[in-house]
């Protein structure tokens, strides 16, 4: 059985040579890169604004769980300090719009870079 018939081969040692290199994987330092990639400044550039961006999506996560966090427990009686609810949902307010913000950045530049003629 020839191995360039498979479909769906998610294993890097049964994929081709020139296929491993665009596979996508997530290197030792936890950021995302591209396999046989050349390091160029650009590319470098592209990287740290993207793991930024992703970053942000975690940051944003964490406030938001601690936000439903607080309200479970003011729900519960377990607490009856309602200022950290109230600083818990003013801080997932606020990175939820600024990551929202950022996504419609990226959706505008995205937009933009696809009408450009070549």
């Amino acid at each position: 059985m020839d191995v360039q018939s498979l479909y769906n081969v998610g294993d890097t040692r049964v994929l081709s040579r020139q296929n491993t290199q665009m596979i996508k994987e997530l290197d030792e330092t936890g950021e995302l890169s591209i396999l046989g990639e050349e390091k160029t400044e650009a590319n470098q550039l592209f990287r740290n604004v993207l793991n930024s961006a992703i970053n942000s999506i975690n940051v944003t996560n964490g406030y938001l769980s601690d936000a439903e966090n607080e309200k479970i427990k003011l729900a519960l009686g377990e607490t009856k300090n309602t200022h950290d609810l109230t600083i818990a949902l003013a801080k997932a307010s606020t990175a939820l719009q600024y990551t929202v913000a950022v996504r419609d950045r990226f959706l505008d530049a995205y937009k933009e870079i696809m009408q450009i003629n070549v």
